[in-house]
């Protein structure tokens, strides 16, 4: 038997998912804990471009990492 989409494996893509906002898809997920990255805080350090360069993280996972970090007056190093 295979899961579901939006079962409880889907929470298994990052071991600190809770951490992320909403809307993060497996892969962007994935991405993010292949680069050890355990927070938002942590993503104050990384250029969007080297963001988009892991793999697995597209477009609508970085929009959506950069909302996030706004709403907390936050922001992804400059380029």
């Amino acid at each position: 038997m295979t899961a579901r989409r939006g079962s409880t494996t889907d929470k298994l893509t990052h071991p600190n998912a809770s951490a992320f906002p909403r809307g993060m898809s497996g892969p962007s997920l994935r991405a993010l804990h292949g680069a050890a990255i355990t927070s938002l805080a942590q993503l104050t350090t990384w250029t969007e471009a080297d963001l988009g360069k892991l793999h697995g993280m597209g477009p609508k996972g970085l929009r959506i990492l950069k909302a996030a970090l706004e709403e907390q007056g936050r922001s992804l190093r400059a380029e």
